[in-house]
């Protein structure tokens, strides 16, 4: 049996030793794994937050399709959502002391969250989520003009 998450999420950037220290200073992300070659270049990078992790790595110039946002004109292909435990504001003044750029100001949500989004110096967007309530299905419908499925009905 292992505590390893069944998803782990890649994200590529130019500097991983910037992005390292950054994530660390800005979202409170800690290093748990770093790997060197025998020049001392990182091969592989993880970090943690809470239950989760996400890979730090870097591009290669023979992988065309292994981009950071700043080589590829600013174009995402994913956003990681983070859960935050307590004081999702403080969480994004620090983010914001630490030069991100914040796309979405804390606001709360009709499924009961309270939520922002934040720009990395790569342009990385990641969503910062904490929970302050508990809506019922039936209250996010009303609330949000949505309407939940069974996957099932999706066919």
């Amino acid at each position: 049996m292992t505590d390893t998450p069944s998803f782990i999420p890649s994200v590529i950037y130019k500097d991983q030793r910037a992005a390292l220290a950054w994530l660390e200073k800005a979202f409170g992300f800690e290093p748990s794994e770093v790997l060197t070659d025998s020049n001392g270049n990182i091969a592989h990078a993880q970090m943690s937050f809470g239950d989760g992790v996400v890979m730090i790595g870097s591009e290669w110039p023979a992988w065309d399709w292994c981009k950071s946002p700043a080589s590829s004109g600013g174009k995402n292909t994913q956003r990681i959502h983070v859960r935050i435990d307590r004081d999702i504001d403080a969480h994004c003044a620090k983010a914001r002391a630490a030069g991100a750029v914040i796309a979405m100001e804390p606001a709360d949500q009709f499924y009961g969250a309270r939520t922002y989004m934040a720009v990395d110096p790569e342009g990385h967007h990641w969503t910062f989520a904490q929970s302050v309530a508990n809506p019922s299905k039936e209250e996010q419908e009303k609330a949000s003009g949505l309407k939940y499925q069974k996957p099932s009905s999706l066919g």
